[in-house]
């Protein structure tokens, strides 16, 4: 696996996002129709949230120090991706450090790293303020642009990306005695199992590659708003009910429940997917909330009533209840939703008002989030947050180098 270079092939994501003002009509009902008709129904069969609630919080940050935001072929400067990450973990402390949750938690990001942009120089530094309390480092992938991707490649870059993240920088997590490391995932282009009609992946068995390399769980959804990925399912907490083998194997699962252990894996952790008709977005009289945090959509107490409206939880457990947001943490555009003062006034109120808003509040990674589902699929009561390390845990287990690296190397060559 090789340094990042300056130019790659161009990413999904900044490619739609150029494309946006030119998304047909017909494109835009062919998505809204997918999912709006759930959305409706599960407002009519919403019921009336508990009058106390553990909000459990995720950010799941798609961490790009090489990002170019106006050329998602281009990659900055080496020079400038030090400067960025240097930046980021100098400040963050700062500024968030002293907001915390019910357990005395600072707001954490989860770090997906791309995995086709890994450098041992950069990922050192971030594993270091993620060791000093600050979030865990995960897997991101952008893939299949120029094109079609194959399993063996996906297979391949994962497992490569995977071990150096264990072996050399010793992130990841492992569940009981096992020696593979496990991680959760998201899609760089949204397009998790080439669900994009084809586009910016490639590979219809994603999700069983996924699956035996160790991926416990996925939050790439929802996508961005009328992305042709987007699936009818929203606002769950999932396992695939149809053959992991199959395109977009993701479209359709069952959800997760009080009293029942999951089974297949990766879960599907979906953030919130809502309609909002009370946006402050000038001439808009409504706009889609896919939870993204933005330089023009910025975090807030509003938009958090929305999150929670989406009420994703366990079924049986509705005062636990699941918010997992994302963003682009080194994309200058965003930088007052993510590291500056409207992120800030977000988490200051977010903490200040809790009592008053009858909420407890648990900040968490992406790994602690689905340990606590897996507590709560398990029966588990009481504070949610005693159950951050409940079954994946950040110890590795003894002789777990040579045992991983040599099931690596098998899997590889097969």
């Amino acid at each position: 696996m090789t340094n990042i270079t300056q130019r790659s092939s161009a990413r999904p994501r900044e490619r739609f996002r150029r494309g946006r003002s030119g998304v047909s009509a017909g494109q835009k009902l062919s998505y809204l129709s997918r999912w709006v008709p759930v959305y409706l129904w599960q407002g009519l069969a919403r019921r009336q949230a508990p009058s106390k609630t553990h909000l459990v919080l995720a950010l799941a940050d798609h961490f790009e120090p090489a990002i170019v935001p106006e050329d998602g072929a281009a990659r900055a400067p080496y020079s400038e991706q030090e400067r960025r990450l240097r930046r980021w973990c100098s400040e963050y402390a700062g500024q968030f450090g002293s907001y915390r949750d019910a357990e005395g938690r600072p707001f954490v990001h989860t770090y997906y790293y791309p995995a086709e942009q890994y450098d041992h120089a950069l990922i050192a530094q971030l594993a270091e303020h993620c060791r000093d309390g600050w979030g865990e480092i995960e897997i991101h992938l952008h893939h299949g642009m120029k094109a079609p991707d194959t399993a063996e490649n996906t297979r391949r870059q994962l497992i490569e990306f995977r071990d150096r993240l264990a072996s050399e920088h010793n992130c990841l997590s492992y569940w009981g005695g096992s020696a593979q490391p496990r991680y959760s995932f998201v899609h760089g282009n949204f397009a998790l199992a080439n669900s994009n009609k084809g586009h910016a992946c490639g590979v219809d068995s994603e999700m069983q590659v996924l699956a035996e390399t160790g991926c416990y769980a996925d939050l790439t959804l929802p996508t961005g708003s009328f992305h042709w990925a987007q699936t009818s399912k929203i606002n769950s907490i999932y396992e695939c009910t149809l053959p992991l083998a199959v395109r977009a194997a993701h479209r359709k699962g069952r959800d997760l429940e009080l009293g029942r252990s999951p089974q297949v894996f990766p879960l599907i952790v979906q953030g919130p997917l809502m309609l909002d008709f009370n946006a402050d977005s000038g001439s808009r009289r409504w706009r889609i909330d896919n939870a993204a945090l933005t330089g023009s959509n910025p975090p807030s107490l509003r938009r958090l009533n929305l999150w929670k409206r989406a009420a994703i939880t366990v079924k049986g457990r509705p005062d636990w209840l699941f918010i997992k947001l994302h963003c682009h943490g080194m994309d200058a555009r965003h930088e007052q939703a993510t590291l500056g003062d409207a992120m800030r006034k977000f988490v200051s109120e977010l903490v200040g008002g809790a009592e008053q808003r009858s909420e407890i509040l648990h900040f968490v990674t992406a790994r602690e989030m689905v340990n606590i589902i897996l507590a709560a699929c398990d029966g588990r009561e009481g504070n949610p947050g005693e159950y951050r390390d409940y079954q994946l845990k950040r110890v590795r287990p003894p002789s777990s180098d040579s045992l991983h690296q040599e099931k690596s190397a098998a899997v590889l060559k097969g």
